[in-house]
C-alpha cells in the first residue's frame, strides 16, 4: 500500500481525493493536512511515500513547504496538484524540486494515474543505475544525491531531482540524440503536450546555464528530434 501526504487547504477537495484514493483496489493509505506547515509536520512525522499539495494555503503556502522539505529530502516525489499553471509558478516549482504538475480540476482515477507514473519513474531510475554516476568533460554527475562536481574548479552544484535524472539521461546517451518524446514521456505524465515542452525547455535553459561558461560542453537542440550532451575534447 501507498503511503500518501494529500496537503490540501479545500476541505470538500480533500474529503473527495482521500475517501477516491482509499477506494482504489491496491490503494493508498492517504494522511491529510490542510496547510503546508501541518503538511511539514505530517511528512516528519509519517515519512510518505508520495505527496501530493495545494500551492495556494493559508499559513505556510506550497512552494515554501516544498523546499523546506528538499532541503533535507531529495528523494521523496512532489507533486503539485493547482490552477496556478502560469510559466512562473511552474518554472518556481520545478526550481524548488517538484517532480510534476497535475492541474485542478482532476478525478481520483486520473490522479492515481500520474502517482503511478511517477513512482515508475523512480523506481526505473533505480533500476537502470543504482550508482547514479555518470562522468563526462570534467564533470562527475552524482544523479542519485543530484549534484553535479566540476573536478578541475572542486565545485559542487546542487541539482534538484528532475534536473539530475535528466542531465543524467543525457550523459549516459552522451553524443546521441535523445528523442524529445522520449524524455517528455519519462519525465512528464500528462496530457498537456504544451505544458510538458514548455517545461522540458525550462529545463534544458537552466542546464544550459551550468555549462555556459565550459566550451568544451554544449546541450544541443537538434530541432524536430532531440537533444544531445556534446563534449568536444
Amino acid at each position: 500500500m501507498i503511503k500518501l501526504l494529500l496537503v490540501e487547504d479545500d476541505t470538500n477537495l480533500s474529503y473527495i481525493v482521500h475517501s477516491g484514493l482509499q477506494e482504489i483496489i491496491g490503494g493508498y493509505e492517504v494522511i491529510t493536512a490542510f496547510n503546508g506547515k501541518e503538511g511539514l509536520e505530517a511528512w516528519r512525522e509519517h515519512h510518505p511515500d508520495i505527496i501530493i499539495s495545494d500551492i495556494d494555503m493559508p499559513v505556510m503556502d506550497g512552494f515554501e513547504m516544498v523546499r523546506l522539505i528538499r532541503e533535507t529530502d531529495g528523494d521523496t516525489p512532489i507533486l503539485f496538484a493547482s490552477a496556478l499553471t502560469s510559466p512562473k509558478d511552474v518554472r518556481k516549482g520545478y526550481d524548488i524540486g517538484v517532480n510534476n504538475y497535475v492541474k485542478k480540476p482532476f478525478i481520483p482515477d486520473e490522479l492515481d494515474a500520474h502517482l503511478h507514473a511517477i513512482l515508475k519513474m523512480k523506481e526505473g531510475t533505480k533500476s537502470r543505475d543504482e550508482s547514479g554516476i555518470c562522468r563526462f568533460g570534467k564533470y562527475v554527475l552524482d544523479a542519485k544525491q543530484a549534484f553535479l562536481l566540476n573536478n578541475e574548479s572542486g565545485n559542487k552544484t546542487t541539482l534538484t531531482v528532475r534536473e539530475a535524472q535528466l542531465l543524467q539521461l543525457l550523459a549516459q546517451n552522451k553524443g546521441e540524440v535523445v528523442n524529445r518524446e522520449t524524455i517528455l514521456n519519462r519525465f512528464w505524465n500528462t496530457d498537456d503536450d504544451y505544458f510538458a515542452s514548455r517545461s522540458l525547455d525550462v529545463f534544458i535553459t537552466k542546464l544550459r546555464k551550468l555549462f555556459a561558461n565550459d566550451p568544451q560542453i554544449d546541450i544541443v537542440t537538434k530541432r524536430g528530434i532531440g537533444l544531445s550532451l556534446v563534449v568536444n575534447n
